[in-house]
């Protein structure tokens, strides 16, 4: 049976990768976040297979005020006989812009050398196709199948995921009871790192610059904040994680934008930063710390006010006991294709797959890609993913649907 399910995904590998190019080739930029096109484009390329994609549109306001343009969430509900269990697959749609310095048209799928290229060909939309891909070479081979997948394509994993799984979660649309979502083929990740992310403005006072004394500088009173924010990474350094793959907390400020002109005192300053939390900290006392080293670093300052405003608050992903078949399973899978054990590891990035395991439901990151972020440019350009990490990823992920939901 296992043969006969990975012949399956040999035979239609091809039209996998033409999938994939069909997917890659509709952007996705987030910001501004206008994914819907995206979704429509996906919902009418599974007609082709008898399925029908449910779109979920969140709300306008909902999604302006989050700070983007549109988002449909898709769930695709694929029911088999009653009394077996429901495998959520997630991966998500919305990228980081391409930026620049690309090879390759960063919205082209070009295949050269055995790889794929453009945004998102590693992260995440990629697992569109092993997905989509695993679930019809399941269903091809004709055995008694018991419980169901759902697939959910979402679209704000960039900006958190809060109107992504958040949004179907909330509304109660689903309630799987395990989760493969979107990672990379040679690990499986099963625990991720929590984030913070503040918007620090720094209000002050414009004036001449002849005359600097009748301003109150806010770029001044943001080196104060900038000083005592990368003060603090030394004593970061010392807090490690006991899980594996994941090491220290980390803080930067990613983005300032302030000042007038060359020769006016700047009356206002905005600094966007990130603090990476590992497992073991507590998000609600970090965030507590952070604010105070920022008002603390301008204490006294004449003329000074801050306005601190939380953009993000991502939890960790932990591991829970009920995934542990999950993984047993993917690594058996793993073997049987890749010829090696991969293991089960950490990650210091942070995904959306952390709000099913908020809601008591395991949740296990893993999917086509290479061994490491850097090795497939995610997020940078020339983005690339082997077809052949696509080709066993998918095989994998099947092998193990039909471990979690063969009859017999």
């Amino acid at each position: 049976m296992n043969d006969k399910l990975t012949q399956w995904i040999d035979a239609h590998f091809d039209e996998e990768v033409a999938f994939m190019q069909q997917v890659l080739r509709v952007p996705t930029d987030t910001p501004p976040g206008n994914n819907t096109p995206h979704a429509e484009t996906v919902a009418e390329l599974v007609k082709a297979y008898g399925w029908n994609a449910e779109k979920h549109v969140v709300p306008e306001r909902e999604v302006r005020d989050y700070g983007m343009e549109s988002i449909t969430n898709l769930i695709i509900r694929r029911p088999y006989a009653a009394g077996g269990p429901t495998v959520a697959l997630n991966a998500h749609g919305d990228v980081v812009p391409p930026g620049e310095g690309w090879t390759y048209p960063p919205y082209g799928g070009v295949i050269d050398n055995g790889y794929i290229y453009g945004r998102a060909a590693a992260v995440s939309k990629c697992d569109f196709a092993t997905y989509i891909f695993a679930v019809r070479a399941l269903e091809a081979l004709g055995v008694k199948l018991k419980g169901g997948v759902e697939l959910h394509f979402t679209y704000d994993e960039e900006f958190g995921g809060l109107l992504g799984p958040g949004f179907l979660l909330r509304e109660k649309l689903t309630r799987p009871d395990y989760v493969i979502a979107a990672g990379f083929s040679y690990n499986i990740v099963t625990a991720h790192n929590a984030c913070l992310q503040l918007e620090i403005t720094v209000h002050g006072k414009s004036g001449h610059g002849a005359m600097p004394e009748t301003g109150h500088d806010a770029l001044q009173a943001a080196t104060r904040i900038l000083n005592a924010v990368y003060g603090q990474l030394p004593e970061l350094k010392k807090i490690k994680s006991k899980v594996p793959g994941i090491d220290s907390p980390t803080m930067l400020v990613g983005r300032i934008d302030g000042g007038t002109n060359t020769n006016v005192v700047p009356g206002k300053v905005v600094m966007k930063m990130d603090r990476r939390m590992i497992p073991e900290e507590d998000p609600v006392a970090v965030e507590a710390q952070v604010r105070k080293l920022i008002e603390d670093a301008v204490q006294g300052e004449p003329g000074i006010r801050l306005e601190i405003k939380r953009l993000l608050l991502s939890h960790a992903l932990r591991p829970l006991p009920a995934g542990e078949k999950l993984v047993a399973n993917l690594q058996k899978n793993a073997r049987a294709v890749l010829g090696e054990d991969i293991p089960a590891v950490g990650t210091p990035l942070y995904a959306d797959a952390r709000l099913y395991g908020e809601q008591g439901i395991p949740a296990v990151l893993y999917g086509a890609g290479p061994r490491s972020v850097p090795e497939s440019n995610a997020k940078k350009a020339d983005e690339k993913l082997l077809l052949e990490d696509l080709r066993k990823a998918t095989k994998i992920v099947a092998l193990t649907l039909l471990d979690f939901l063969a009859a017999e």
